[in-house]
Parts: structure tokens; C-alpha cells; sequence
């Protein structure tokens, strides 16, 4: 099992845990070469490890593998058309720490590579949303669940404020530009995979436009480009604009807001589309047009669990979402997943992002049942 095989390196008690920061400034390649020196041996061992699990599940070799992805997608196009920093920044990591351009693309394109293997067991994260009603306190939240071969590559990214950028704080591992985070305005972004949507070879993949999100503070220009920019590979990002939040879920083909009515305005998500038909072949059978659900997928389990918890409580704090987050209702089918699961993936990290009043991250390496939050604050300007 990949479990077996990957997760040995980690030497920290699970209970004592707390994530790496790092931090870095400038912008573009300068970003990216420090990433890629600083991190360059983390970046090689997890690149080795990556390898190793897609030739056990594909059966193939693994740079053959990534060679014949790279041949049929061409996302490079609309990355330097809408995120050209980017670009530049993930050039600067290849760069910094002597790796291939296109090892660490794949990278940061999980999500896509995902669709591309079509690998639909991958990914279990939850989400939550929740708006400020009179004066309360607004939160997003997620457990980041991903491969266990990413143990103990937990890292933190302190992205410094320029005059063009609010400071950010971004989850991740190395190589990776972002798989979650908020900035210092109030501007936070949790995501969802949903393989059932139709994706495509081209269009701005997942983590691209994380960050383009986190380098936003206007509420009209952000909503506008979720709902706008062509998306790479189906998914559903909540993004919380200080007291507000908003559910998307985006296709290639089209972005529909989620929003099922709660007298509290909570938000949840897991991994299945609720409201977006624009659905693959194989999944047609369950559309949201249909009255078919897929009620006993782990993707509804845990959905089932989230909404049982939050969506008819009258106020929400951070302590009852931390519960939602530790919870396995079901053993099979947990909110929460262990790095010792059977099942090769497992809760990289949790997130709580306090979004009003001062903005600030909650945070903790690994599955929250087995590691204490940890409380990030942004610098004073």
C-alpha cells in the first residue's frame, strides 16, 4: 500500500506538531527562486515520492507518464495570459532547486493531473463557510486532504505585502505555489474537488487561481474573475470576503453559486457538484438536475455529517467548527482522516480563517485530531 511505502520519513509525534513557516518576499521569479533554494531538498524527496506513486498506481513509468500529460494539455497558455507572475514564479522554483520546469508544474497542477489519471479516490476535503450575521465573527474552513506521501512536507507560506499584494498566509508543500489560504484583508479561499465536472486541456488550473484570489481585496474584480476566467478542472472554491462568503462551483463549462438557504448563511462543501449540471458522462446518471443523488458516496457522507453539525446552529465559533473538523460520524467515511488510514490519503492540514475583525489563521500539520491549532497572526504595518 502507499502507505506503507511513503510515510515512514516522518519522525515528529503526531501530538507535538507544529507546520513550518517560511517566509518570502518579492514577486514573480525572484519568489520563486527563493522557494527553490530554500526548500530544494524538501522539493526533491517529494518530487521522488510523487514518482513513485503515480508509477504503483499507473503501473507505468513516471516521467512517461508525465511526458504524455504534458503532450495533450496546454495550460501554459492561460497562465501567462492571466497570472503571468505566476509563471515566473514557478519558473523561479524549478530554477532554485535544479528541478525540471515541468516536474514542478505538475505540481501544481494536482487537481489536473487528477483528471488526467482519472483519479476520483484522491481527494476528500470538507469545507465551511460561515457569513457574519449581526456583528459575528465570519469564518472559512477546510480539511486539506491529500496523498499520504506529502507527510511531514506540512509548510506555511508568509507571503510579505508589497505594494501591489496584501501579506498572505498559504498552505502548501514545497514546490507547490498553494493549495489553500487568506490574505490580510479578509480574503480567504478553500477548494473542493469535483472530478464529476467536465474539465478541460486548457483554461487557468486550481492553484493559479488560489493565489490570483489571495492577491485580491476588491469584492467586485474578485467575483467577477471566479465567475469569468476559464476554469482548468472541475471545482468548488468558497471564498470569504471579510464578513460575506460565496460557494462556486466551476466547470469547464460553467460556474453556478451554491447557496442552500440557511437561516444562518452557512456555506459546506465536500466532493460532489450539487447545483452544477455541466457534469462528465459517467456521472450523468447522478446530475443535480436528476433526482438520483449519490446518497451513500463518501463525498455525501461526509457532506451529510458538515451540514448536520453547522447549518441550524444560530451562532457558530470557531470551537464548534474545530469539532466539525475532528469529527468522524462515520468511521469509513470521516470528516477527518488519519495519516494512519488504509486508504493512501489522508488530512494534510486543517485550516480556520477568521476573516472580520483583525483577520487571522488558524492552522495545524496533519489531521486536527492529532494536531493542536496553531494561531497565525499578519504583521503590524
Amino acid at each position: 500500500m502507499l502507505l506503507i511505502s511513503f510515510v515512514a520519513f516522518s519522525q515528529t509525534p503526531l501530538s507535538k506538531r507544529e507546520i513550518k513557516e517560511v517566509k518570502f518576499s518579492g514577486s514573480g521569479y525572484e519568489l520563486g527562486l527563493q522557494h527553490g533554494k530554500l526548500l530544494k531538498n524538501e522539493i526533491g524527496e517529494i518530487l521522488t515520492k510523487m514518482k513513485k506513486n503515480v508509477a504503483y498506481y499507473q503501473k507505468k513509468d513516471a516521467d512517461e507518464v508525465l511526458r504524455d500529460f504534458f503532450t495533450l494539455v496546454q495550460f501554459t497558455d492561460d497562465i501567462k495570459k492571466y497570472t503571468p507572475e505566476l509563471y515566473e514564479e514557478v519558473r523561479g522554483i524549478a530554477e532554485g532547486s535544479g528541478q525540471k520546469f515541468n516536474d514542478i508544474l505538475v505540481l501544481n497542477l494536482l487537481d489536473e493531473f487528477w483528471v488526467y489519471i482519472d483519479n476520483i479516490d484522491n481527494h476528500h476535503c470538507s469545507s465551511i463557510g460561515v457569513p457574519s450575521l449581526n456583528g459575528s465573527a465570519s469564518y472559512i474552513a477546510q480539511n486539506m486532504d491529500i496523498e499520504s506521501y506529502t507527510e511531514g512536507y506540512q509548510i506555511l507560506i508568509r507571503l510579505s505585502r508589497t505594494d501591489k499584494r496584501p501579506e498572505q498566509f498559504i498552505l502548501t508543500h514545497p514546490g507547490c505555489i498553494a493549495l489553500n489560504g487568506m490574505n490580510e484583508t479578509g480574503v480567504g479561499a478553500c477548494m473542493n474537488t469535483l472530478m464529476q465536472l467536465k474539465a478541460s486541456t486548457k483554461g487557468l488550473p486550481v492553484a493559479f487561481i488560489v493565489r490570483r484570489i489571495l492577491n485580491s481585496t476588491d469584492k467586485k474584480e474578485l467575483l467577477n474573475f471566479i465567475q469569468t476566467v476559464p476554469h482548468a478542472s472541475g471545482q468548488n472554491y468558497i471564498i470569504g470576503i471579510r464578513g460575506e462568503v460565496y460557494d462556486f462551483e466551476a466547470s469547464a463549462g460553467k460556474v453556478v453559486r451554491f447557496d442552500p438557504k440557511n437561516s444562518n448563511g452557512t456555506v459546506y462543501h465536500t466532493n460532489h457538484p450539487i447545483v452544477n449540471d455541466d457534469v462528465k458522462p459517467w456521472f450523468e446518471k447522478y446530475n443535480p438536475t436528476r433526482d438520483v443523488k449519490p446518497v451513500n458516496s463518501n463525498s455525501s457522507i461526509r457532506l451529510a455529517s458538515v451540514k448536520s453539525r453547522v447549518s441550524e446552529k444560530p451562532v457558530i465559533e470557531d470551537n464548534l467548527i474545530k469539532e466539525t473538523l475532528r469529527s468522524k460520524d462515520d468511521k469509513n467515511n470521516p470528516v477527518c482522516r488519519s495519516v494512519n488510514s488504509l486508504s493512501g490519503v489522508f488530512t494534510f492540514g486543517s485550516v480556520i480563517m477568521t476573516l472580520t475583525g483583525k483577520p487571522y489563521l488558524q492552522v495545524t500539520a496533519g489531521s486536527p485530531d492529532e494536531s493542536e491549532y496553531k494561531r497565525m497572526d499578519f504583521t503590524v504595518k
